[in-house]
């Protein structure tokens, strides 16, 4: 049975953060599936690189995936405005399923009412927002806290595609 990742996102995401993690869990051998408003919807990230949606969130439930990610940008702001992706964020934060969030994709998490106590970390702006959500906060290139693994910016892609690799290769 293919694993399958799910992937909060819609336009304005950081282009790189979606597609460097992306290609290092298809190469690892992870389906993994874009979720918005409306699949076959076409977005575009903040560089221009366009991503056609796989799913639409009301079509889909998180326990379908074995992780999701969260991806930066202006994305995740947009997203936490919607309960539905909240909600489903909120699934992964409280059964301690694998999740995955770089620079403004732990925003989604401030929604959920769950930092409280978590270590992590987020792009530069979005960590002081963090701490007063209750969360540890750390300005390091990848946080692992139990499951849920954070980065701060695509300067730490690298390490924070293997961390996430490792940790689904770890559970399987």
């Amino acid at each position: 049975m293919t694993k399958k990742v799910a992937v909060l996102v819609t336009d304005m995401v950081e282009d790189v953060e979606l597609t460097s993690p992306k290609e290092a869990l298809e190469q690892a051998g992870y389906d993994v599936v874009l979720i918005e408003k409306e699949a076959g919807k076409e977005i575009t990230g903040k560089k221009g690189t366009t991503f056609v949606i796989d799913a639409a969130i009301d079509d889909v439930k998180p326990e379908e995936f074995d992780a999701l990610l969260l991806p930066g940008g202006y994305s995740p702001d947009q997203l936490r405005s919607d309960e539905r992706f909240v909600a489903f964020t909120k699934y992964f934060l409280e059964n301690d399923q694998p999740l995955f969030a770089i620079c403004h994709g732990p925003q989604l998490f401030i929604q959920t009412g769950l930092t409280k106590g978590r270590t992590l970390t987020a792009y530069t702006t979005v960590q002081p927002d963090l701490g007063y959500a209750g969360a540890n906060v750390k300005d390091e290139a990848v946080v692992i806290d139990k499951q849920l693994i954070t980065s701060r910016n695509p300067d730490d892609l690298p390490a924070f595609d293997e961390a996430i690799v490792k940790a689904l290769k770890e559970q399987a």
